[in-house]
């Protein structure tokens, strides 16, 4: 098995660099207003496949009507105007103040096909002319730098390791999740390479599936390894310990991970298709890392043999310790069954205080002015909003459509409209096409592109009835972006409806009861509830932004909530299952219910603990990126995971079953005989004559 995972890992590799394609930087949804009309504009304004590189040059100084300054701006047009694959450069454009201009630098490929050299070679030429004192910044996607995997990545696989270290004592247990979850991930990774040869990937798709990747690997393995140690301490054979752990947890592991897959590939059903590929992809990962906890991880164990238990344990000596001591999981499980009611109202009062910000919750795509202060590109903004106005960031392209010959009159008729609506600065006169037939204007908004006042614009403009014999569409990057946040939220709540309706059934089929599924998503809403609300509070309303390195307060980037929603919903399921199943076990095998629940969170408190530090961890480490996506939804995820582990799950959950008793476990009985019965918790393994427990703890 370990040599067949070789050969996959030697095959992926092979096809990831002969295979792959580029993958794509931007977002559209096609059949939204914005995103036909770019269409048009493309096939009759000779504008090419609309997606070319471009930048723009901004200069600035004291005064750059001088002489000086002028020579030296045209010396550096001239150099841009040579550069490989550019092709035009505008005219100068001076600010009214004369302290700011630019020039737009056009090129003839997109930025996928650029050179590697191609945006040293911009800011080469441009910053020619500072040595006469003007200072030149770069905006546009020719200036972007590739997007880079955060730093934080590998502090969050080296606190992954130290905490495994610290759950297990033994460096063999605590390397084992580690190297799994690298593989699942090195071969999701190589997976998404191969698919970029055949399919449009977004840029992000791969770092999203790393990130989940990596904790999902790291977690699946942890908790098949923790069962086999459980099984070996109560002496077991290794191969008879490995069939018992995976018949157990491995089980667990498996509807688990169902539950991720479900969340991640329901993005499909919501018709966008940069969602689909995300989702596809990062639901693969997962997959694979189910396989590998189910099939290399057993046969890793065969080498490690009981090489995964501390060393006291393998030598017989009793634990170091108190005596007689109840582990800390278990006197939180007696805690919390012993004061139930108050730590329901408790825990959830404090959910819903932490999700009263996300009232207040915005959504927009994120521009060059959410970029990191001290950047080219946010210098660049920031100058080119001091200088022309915030609107000249985020200009609004109206497309005017008619029978040939007659765009030019419509197009008048529409820039007098348009110039008395509030919030416009300025319309520029339109240019039309040779046939006559389509005309553009571009409207400049007073307002930046992502405030709320453009998207109030937008809509005015396309409420305004169109002119005689003519049809108008409003599109460019602003109107796309708006677009596409429109089209996410609309999409929330059927996403939702598929995915937990899917997970439901899920849950019910594991275990057999309905409280159960109604609690976990009722536990779910209020998780990603106070998420929302931290993730407003942080990145929306400013609060310890600097301490996270959060530079500019911004609405929410609009793909985050309904990924943090199947993601976060995944996650939150996995540690519903792996705590529940538990509990479950012991009732199946006898115990009351409130002993049930005890030894469940007891059995499950420090491994789960273990996973949800890991996780954060993991998650945290890409609040370091630059990218508004990654970083936000790194914060997101590690405090959802936070809140969910261990508010929702190891606190409200035990307090619930309490509560419940035995009614937590009921099914109708037309559906208890209509389920299958998946034996989660392993019952078909007990055996009349257990074997004697090893006088050790775990």
């Amino acid at each position: 098995m370990t040599a067949a995972w070789v050969v996959l890992v030697v095959l992926f590799g092979v096809g990831a660099a002969t295979m792959s394609g580029p993958s794509e930087e931007g977002f559209s949804i096609p059949g939204t207003e914005s995103s036909r009309a770019m269409d048009v504009i493309s096939a009759k304004m000779n504008t090419g496949s609309g997606d070319t590189a471009s930048a723009n040059v901004v200069f600035t100084a004291g005064d750059l009507a001088g002489a000086g300054p002028r020579t030296a701006i045209e010396g550096a047009l001239t150099e841009l105007r040579a550069l490989p694959d550019v092709a035009a450069v505008s005219d100068l454009v001076v600010a009214e103040d004369r302290r700011t201009a630019y020039a737009t630098v056009a090129y003839d490929v997109p930025v996928t096909d650029l050179a590697d050299d191609a945006r040293e070679q911009l800011i080469d030429a441009g910053r020619s002319a500072e040595p006469a004192g003007i200072g030149v910044e770069f905006s546009g996607s020719a200036a972007q730098e590739a997007g880079e995997t955060p730093a934080g990545e590998v502090l969050g696989v080296l606190v992954a390791a130290l905490v495994l270290v610290l759950t297990f004592s033994s460096l063999v247990a605590a390397g084992l999740p580690l190297l799994t979850a690298l593989i699942g991930v090195g071969l999701g990774m190589l997976g998404i390479r191969i698919a970029t040869g055949f399919f449009d990937l977004s840029a992000t798709t791969s770092t999203l599936a790393l990130m989940l990747g990596l904790a999902v690997g790291i977690d699946y393995a942890l908790f098949v390894l923790s069962r086999y140690r459980h099984e070996l301490r109560r002496g077991r054979s290794g191969e008879d310990a490995a069939g018992h752990a995976i018949g157990t947890a491995g089980s667990a592991v498996v509807f688990a991970g169902l539950t991720v897959v479900i969340a991640l590939a329901a993005l499909s059903v919501v018709g966008i298709s940069f969602l689909t590929s995300m989702g596809l992809a990062a639901a693969g990962t997962v997959a694979v890392a189910v396989l590998i906890s189910l099939t290399l991880l057993p046969a890793l164990l065969g080498f490690a043999g009981n090489r995964v238990l501390p060393r006291r344990a393998r030598t017989g000596r009793p634990p170091a310790g108190p005596e007689g001591r109840r582990p800390l999981g278990e006197r939180w499980a007696r805690s919390v069954v012993t004061h139930r009611v108050g730590v329901v109202l408790a825990a959830t009062g404090l959910l819903v205080l932490t999700a009263l910000p996300a009232l207040d919750l915005r959504l927009a795509l994120p521009d060059e002015g959410t970029a990191p202060v001290g950047t080219t590109q946010r210098t660049a903004y920031d100058q080119l909003s001091e200088g022309f106005g915030a609107g000249f960031n985020g200009p609004l392209v109206v497309l005017v459509e008619a029978e040939p010959g007659r765009a030019a009159a419509a197009a008048d008729q529409a820039g007098a409209t348009l110039r008395g609506l509030d919030d416009v600065v300025a319309v520029t006169p339109p240019t039309v096409n040779p046939a006559g037939d389509t005309a553009l204007l571009t409207v400049v908004p007073g307002s930046g592109p992502s405030a709320a006042e453009t998207t109030a614009l937008v809509e005015t403009i396309r409420a305004q009835p169109d002119p005689p014999g003519a049809t108008l569409a409003v599109t460019g990057p602003t109107a796309l972006g708006i677009d596409v946040s429109d089209k996410l939220t609309d999409a929330l709540v059927p996403y939702l409806t598929v995915v937990v309706g899917l997970a439901f059934l899920l849950l019910m089929l594991v275990f057999r009861s309905l409280a159960v599924p109604l609690k976990a998503t009722v536990g779910f809403l209020l998780s990603i509830a106070a998420t929302f609300g931290a993730t407003v509070a942080v990145f929306q309303w400013g609060w310890l932004a600097g301490l996270l390195g959060v530079d500019t307060t911004a609405p929410i980037v609009s793909i985050m909530p309904i990924f943090l929603i199947g993601i976060l919903f995944g996650l939150a399921m996995d540690y519903e299952v792996f705590l529940v199943t538990r509990a479950r076990e012991e009732f199946v095998h006898g115990a009351t219910p409130d002993a049930a629940v005890i030894s469940g969170v007891s059995h499950g408190a420090r491994v789960v603990s273990a996973a949800a530090i890991i996780m954060i961890c993991v998650f945290a480490g890409f609040v370091l990126s630059d990218e508004p996506i990654i970083k936000s939804l790194g914060f997101a995820l590690a405090f959802g995971v936070a809140v969910d582990a261990f508010v929702v799950r190891m606190t409200i959950v035990p307090a619930v079953l309490s509560l419940l008793g035995r009614a937590a476990w009921w099914l109708p009985r037309p559906l208890d005989r209509w389920l299958p019965n998946v034996d989660v918790e392993g019952a078909r393994l007990t055996v009349a004559e257990e074997p004697s427990p090893v006088a050790v703890r775990v």
